[in-house]
């Protein structure tokens, strides 16, 4: 994972897309090549909850602080975006501003301008239920990256806030998940740099997508089939 690109500034790419990704290429695709984007009420709802939260800010309780749209960014990634919320706990408070750092076998990371040692944790704001979600796992992990990459240390979990339930998910951020980050953001750039969208599938999925009108998946899928079936009518017939 060491090796993969370091992109330039003018080549981040919007870090938001990756759910998107997960979800469907051709969604990928119909919003960041063909700049087609519209709201259904799941959408709808789950842009004013991420409007709220992304309110810049930051919050301090005693050893956390809780820091609200923060901006990330990945040059190795070619990613940036901006987190809803990341929390950061102290988990050292002996080492001074400008003091060497701790041992490193003390977790955490160093926060500019303020002691001590600090683990820090992405939590992203979903509608709907917990659940497990792949697209969103990858989205909250590769906040994780960036934060690693901007701060150093290492981030071992973050959550997912489900604004229906009130209730976390916890992330591991395991070599797995990683690994599909890393996939997740090279496909991107596969697909920004290649301006082709891909073609449409019907697939259940299809009927809870915002992009539903502008992808036409049965449209699409009813068409590639005719020509399937024409060129079938048309080939050749073997000899006896």
């Amino acid at each position: 994972m060491g090796d993969s690109p370091m992109y330039d500034e003018d080549d981040l790419l919007p870090l938001s897309l990756l759910a998107q990704l997960a979800f469907c290429e051709r969604r990928a695709a119909l919003v960041y090549v063909e700049q087609l984007w519209e709201d259904n009420a799941f959408t709808a709802e789950g842009r004013v909850l991420h409007d709220r939260s992304h309110e810049p800010g930051t919050e301090v309780r005693g050893k956390l602080r809780i820091a609200r749209g923060l901006l990330l960014h990945s040059f190795r990634l070619g990613l940036s975006g901006k987190a809803d919320v990341v929390e950061f706990h102290q988990v050292d408070a002996t080492t001074a501003a400008g003091a060497p750092p701790p041992p490193a076998s003390v977790d955490g990371m160093r926060l500019p301008g303020l002691p001590g040692r600090w683990q820090a944790l992405p939590v992203e704001y979903k509608r709907g239920q917990r659940r497990h979600e792949e697209g969103y796992e990858i989205q909250l992990c590769a906040q994780a990256v960036c934060l690693e990459e901007m701060l150093g240390g290492t981030i071992p979990v973050g959550a997912l806030y489900y604004a229906e339930t009130g209730r976390r998910l916890d992330v591991l951020f395991d070599s797995s998940l990683r690994q599909a980050v890393e996939t997740a953001a090279t496909r991107l750039h596969e697909l920004a740099h290649g301006g082709a969208t891909p073609p449409a599938r019907l697939e259940r999925k299809c009927e809870s997508c915002s992009l539903l009108d502008a992808c036409l998946p049965k449209a699409m899928s009813a068409r590639k089939s005719a020509q399937e079936y024409l060129a079938r009518a048309f080939e050749p017939m073997s000899s006896a």
